[in-house]
Parts: C-alpha cells; sequence; structure tokens
C-alpha cells in the first residue's frame, strides 16, 4: 500500500501540468488591457482607437508567442475596464511587426509574412453595434517574389457587397533583380455575402490566394 503514495503524488504532478491555462483564452472582460496579455505573450504592436464611437477608449493588438501570433480587439466600456471584441489569427511567419491604424475607426492592419516567396496582406474591419464584433468588410493580398523569382498575383475583395478584383503580373525577362512585371491581367469575379465574416471567421491569406502555406515555398 505504502508505494501507492509516489504513484499518486505523480499522477496530481501530471493533472496540474496538464492543466495549466491557455494564454489565448481571454477573458471576456478585464480591468486594464494589459491584463489580457498573459505571461508568455508578448505584445507586438499596439494602436489605442475609438473602434464603436462610444467615446470611449478601445485597443488593437497583436499578442504572440512562438507558437501563436493573433490580432486582438479591446473595447472600453462606460464603468471602466475593456470588453473582448474580436480574435483573428495571424501567421507566425511574419517578416517584421504587423502595422494597425483605424482611419475613419476603420481597424487596417498590414501584414507581410512567408519567406522569399512573400503574402502582403491589408484587412479591414468595422465594428458591428448589433453583434457587438468587429466585421471584416474587405482585404487584399498580394503573393510576390521578394527575389524576383516569379510574377505577382493581387486579390482584393469587397466583403460588402461581394466584389473582387483579381490582377496577375507574369515575371518578363530571366529571373532575378534585372526582371520586371509584365502588364496586368485583371479579372473580376464575385464572393458571397452571407453569412458575414467576423475576425474569427476572416479567412487566411493564403486560401484567399489558393497558395497554401506561404512557408513551402522559399
Amino acid at each position: 500500500m505504502r508505494a501507492a503514495a509516489p504513484l499518486v503524488a505523480f499522477a496530481l504532478a501530471f493533472t496540474a501540468t496538464a492543466a495549466e491555462p491557455d494564454p489565448f483564452d481571454f477573458p471576456a472582460r478585464a480591468a486594464e488591457a494589459g491584463d489580457f496579455v498573459s505571461v508568455g505573450l508578448h505584445q507586438e504592436t499596439v494602436l489605442a482607437g475609438d473602434f464603436d464611437a462610444d467615446g470611449h477608449d478601445d485597443q488593437a493588438m497583436v499578442v504572440r508567442n512562438d507558437d501563436r501570433r493573433v490580432l486582438l480587439v479591446l473595447l472600453g466600456e462606460k464603468g471602466g475596464g475593456f470588453r473582448r471584441a474580436g480574435v483573428a489569427e495571424l501567421s507566425t511567419g511574419a517578416l517584421g511587426d504587423a502595422e494597425l491604424s483605424a482611419p475613419k475607426g476603420v481597424l487596417v492592419i498590414k501584414d507581410l509574412t512567408g519567406g522569399t516567396t512573400a503574402i502582403e496582406s491589408t484587412y479591414r474591419y468595422r465594428y458591428e453595434k448589433a453583434t457587438d464584433r468587429m466585421r471584416l468588410i474587405g482585404d487584399d493580398v498580394s503573393l510576390y517574389s521578394r527575389t524576383w523569382q516569379h510574377g505577382t498575383t493581387t486579390v482584393s475583395t469587397n466583403r460588402l457587397n461581394g466584389k473582387r478584383i483579381t490582377t496577375v503580373n507574369d515575371l518578363v525577362g530571366e529571373p532575378g533583380e534585372n526582371a520586371e512585371l509584365g502588364p496586368d491581367k485583371v479579372t473580376t469575379s464575385s464572393v458571397p455575402t452571407e453569412p458575414k465574416l467576423y475576425m474569427e471567421t476572416a479567412p487566411d491569406p493564403e486560401d484567399t490566394l489558393g497558395f497554401g502555406d506561404a512557408g513551402e515555398k522559399q
């Protein structure tokens, strides 16, 4: 019977380790914006603004660790504190810090990811009062070679009216720094406007481009 005590202790220790909280399991509300950033995470980029036009300071931030990277939006409340309004997954293969801005209250995130073949993306989110969420209203994504090894594809989508414009520029000349891009080849198409897309359901840039993982092509 004495031998059972170490086994029980081991089982308890294992359970405690397995039950460690996920740092990306953000609370619904917190007193300070910094309270959403758990130990082990750091803020890559932070932007203050008023996304819901209620006169209270809001915050958008890119939060990450070595394994995961997200865009988090927090809305300031009348009585103090912040509530979580949206979380969007981002690629961990960033080629620098994301850029955040908020022209006319629309949250814009610009990101550059990949390798020598890179994807430049711009996503626009607008607060939707009816759902208390950040709705995706438009996105522009471009696939290009940083070493001029292939052409460029850009897909611009208006998520409100469903209009999509795809522009392809083939490489002219031998690949390398002396190569040039050929004339625009433009096609238009439509995408569904329902169901609406929000931060949690925003498509990956790779999926929009039909490219797959940008890091696979180096």
